[in-house]
């Protein structure tokens, strides 16, 4: 049980690495294509790659109905996120973008309240140290926090309730599931809306795609192909809440590979919010004290 465990955590790990590094690969290719289509290309190579190990497992694990539908739900709450965080990063920085993103750690116990799970003092606790840091981040030392952040800080923001509507969704329907048959589906799902989105709304063209080969490349095959399927893989054996802890160290890596590789600078202001809503998503998830809100009744299962 205990090496099921770790498994599951190490699987966690190496997501949030690859998101991380994901967020520079988003934020180079804006310079060459538009958002949605990027999103169409990196998501259609996911599900080309998983397009095989899916025809294998027909036999054992046939395409029901019920998990295509899972699949198409995933995705398309995958692609309001998605869309968000990509529109967002053409404008925000790499660094911002996975830091932003991370507060999608202390949304999903927020989520768990209306499945009526139990609410923490830590989740409270990290709730506030969030905001705090979203705060230092945006420059306001005081009044409206959103003011200080820029049109593309806000999108990613509202990017991060998605993303954890999203992990609790996964929590749910991957223990029910062949991870890679719903992740193949979600796939699908993201990549067909990107491009309905793109043809009305982006002027794409093959020498645009062409300069952003290497992160459509690398976003298709490792953020979305591998990193995605491990996600849900680990999932099976590791609860949405615990499994968001680690998948926010995305931001520490997300700011890192922001600095090495893009040059990005960030105020001593912005590393101390930074830094204060990272300490915000460990506390919400490592001190679980008293209860301070609803616990669900034992006889109802919760996702």
């Amino acid at each position: 049980m205990r090496s099921t465990a770790l498994r599951a955590d190490a699987m966690l790990l190496a997501v949030a690495a690859l998101w991380g590094a994901g967020f520079v690969a988003q934020k180079d290719a804006m310079d060459s294509v538009g958002p949605f289509a990027f999103n169409a290309a990196r998501y259609a190579i996911g599900a080309a790659l998983l397009t095989f190990p899916v025809v294998l497992r027909r036999r054992s694990s046939p395409l029901t109905r019920k998990t295509l539908l899972a699949g198409a739900l995933l995705g398309i709450v995958m692609f309001a996120a998605a869309s968000l965080q990509q529109t967002g990063i053409v404008t925000a920085t790499a660094s911002r973008t996975a830091f932003l993103t991370g507060l999608y750690v202390l949304i999903v116990p927020a989520i768990g309240l209306i499945f009526r799970q139990r609410i923490t003092i830590g989740h409270v606790a990290g709730g506030v140290l969030a905001v705090v840091g979203l705060a230092m981040l945006s420059g306001q030392g005081s009044g409206d926090i959103l003011s200080g952040l820029t049109s593309g800080d806000r999108l990613v923001l509202g990017s991060a309730g998605l993303w954890a509507l999203h992990v609790v969704l996964t929590g749910h329907f991957a223990p029910k599931a062949d991870p890679f048959v719903l992740a193949w589906t979600q796939f699908v799902t993201v990549a067909g809306l990107s491009a309905c989105a793109s043809i009305p709304s982006e002027t794409t063209t093959l020498a645009g795609l062409a300069a952003a080969w290497l992160p459509i490349i690398y976003s298709g095959a490792l953020v979305i192909a591998l990193a995605f399927t491990l996600q849900i893989i680990a999932q099976r054996d590791a609860p949405p809440a615990h499994a968001a802890v680690i998948m926010s160290l995305e931001a520490l890596f997300g700011a890192v590979f922001g600095v090495l590789l893009l040059k990005e600078m960030l105020s001593a202001w912005e590393i101390a919010g930074c830094a204060t809503m990272f300490a915000g998503m460990l506390v919400s998830q490592l001190f679980r004290g008293k209860h301070a809100g609803p616990v669900k009744p034992p006889p109802v299962e919760h996702p």
